[in-house]
């Protein structure tokens, strides 16, 4: 008889119970990511768009139509996406003269990515009233972040920090009474 092999056939290791699924967390404990509203999802479909139109000049039917096409857009707000693109590429100049005296370089030396947040985010600031401006900023925020350059975040929350209290006064002001704006 040897001593390395049992003389009973080998046992297998009793298998682990699937996990419980905890609200918030996948199987490994990480915390799951929050499902995007058909606004958030206008705002990156409009980013995607307006890129098209800074980069390829392409006019905002053409971009309209081919970004309606494209998977998911279903999900998107339309009129929500409609309002940030047609208004951001028709006020481009006056959201850029709101914009420029806050950057630290030329415009030219903005990412047309970032260029875009701030369009949109201004664009909101300026006539999307329903959207709180803390909710505006959290979602440029996010944007910069998943489509921008590495550290473009910060330069857009800097930017439409330093924003907000020209196009939404009342609003901040009463955010910094209350202790929820710094």
């Amino acid at each position: 008889m040897s001593l390395d092999k049992p003389d009973t056939p080998t046992e297998r290791p009793a298998e682990r119970p699937a996990r419980q699924s905890r609200t918030g967390l996948t199987s490994t404990g990480v915390r799951k990511a929050a499902a995007k509203s058909n606004r958030s999802r206008a705002r990156e479909f409009a980013l995607q768009a307006l890129y098209q139109h800074q980069v390829g000049r392409n006019d905002a039917a053409s971009i309209d139509s081919f970004t309606r096409d494209l998977a998911g857009f279903h999900k998107a707000d339309a009129a929500h996406y409609d309002a940030l693109l047609h208004g951001c590429i028709e006020e481009s100049a006056a959201l850029d003269a709101v914009i420029l005296p806050l950057l630290d370089r030329k415009m030219i030396e903005i990412s047309p990515i970032e260029h875009g947040v701030m369009w949109i985010g201004a664009y909101e600031f300026k006539h999307c009233l329903d959207v709180p401006w803390r909710v505006v900023l959290n979602e440029c925020i996010e944007l910069a972040k998943e489509f921008g350059g590495t550290d473009g975040h910060k330069y857009v929350n800097a930017v439409l920090n330093g924003l907000a209290p020209t196009l939404r006064a009342a609003e901040v002001a009463a955010d910094k009474v209350t202790g929820k704006a710094r």
